[in-house]
């Protein structure tokens, strides 16, 4: 296990103490404040090769995600608000988590590993979610991902190869894998140091939880 996976792991032991409110998860069902619960198997929250965006080792975010997910669509722009607000300061992990009922899950799940092997994953993780009503149900998605690599000016003829040759379906299947070990039964599942937190956390949810993580570890 790298330094760097050990920090992320320590960091994932951190109690954190949330209560807040009901909202949406995948699936239209609802969940409560008693949904927040520190993980027992923190081995299974990171790997070695997770996608990281690093900054203070006091707070992780751990998003188990499937990029054609409508309410992982939904949360994107939240994510993206919690990453400006907190620049530095936290860490954000992806683990892929592709559901059997989105027909281009996996593929798009390969796309942003094929990115992320040339160094532009989260640039393909932002373009997912922000186009996923555009190739979410088409029969054309590759179509869509290549213009994406293109536009990251990323080796398309590896990027498609890649793609096409599932090169990353076993490391796809590990996140789900450790999805599973972890209990994570619909997307977006987030977790805060090593807590699981209620589906459908709007911004100020997430900031509550981040700064309550950040006094405990400190």
């Amino acid at each position: 296990m790298s330094n760097e996976v050990k920090i992320l792991v320590g960091v994932s032991l951190v109690t954190v103490a949330l209560v807040v409110g009901a909202a949406f998860m995948f699936g239209g069902s609802k969940s409560s404040a008693k949904d927040t619960k520190p993980v027992t198997n923190t081995n299974a929250l990171f790997s070695k090769d997770s996608h990281i965006i690093k900054g203070s080792s006091k707070v992780t975010i751990v998003e188990f995600g499937d990029f054609q997910c409508p309410a992982c669509g939904v949360m994107h722009p939240t994510i993206e608000q919690v990453l400006k607000e907190y620049k530095g300061k936290i860490n954000f992990v992806f683990r892929n988590f592709p559901l059997p009922m989105h027909k281009n899950a996996q593929v798009a799940a390969q796309a942003a590993e094929a990115a992320g092997a040339q160094g532009k994953f989260f640039e393909m993780y932002d373009k997912l979610y922000i186009n996923q009503e555009k190739w979410g149900e088409t029969d054309k998605a590759m179509e869509y991902f290549t213009q994406y690599a293109k536009e990251l000016k990323l080796d398309v003829d590896k990027f498609k190869s890649d793609v096409e040759s599932k090169k990353y379906a076993k490391k796809i299947q590990k996140d789900i894998d450790d999805g599973f070990a972890l209990g994570v039964n619909s997307t977006p599942t987030f977790f805060i140091n090593g807590i699981q937190q209620p589906s459908g956390m709007k911004f100020d949810d997430f900031k509550k939880a981040i700064d309550e993580a950040m006094k405990s570890s400190s």
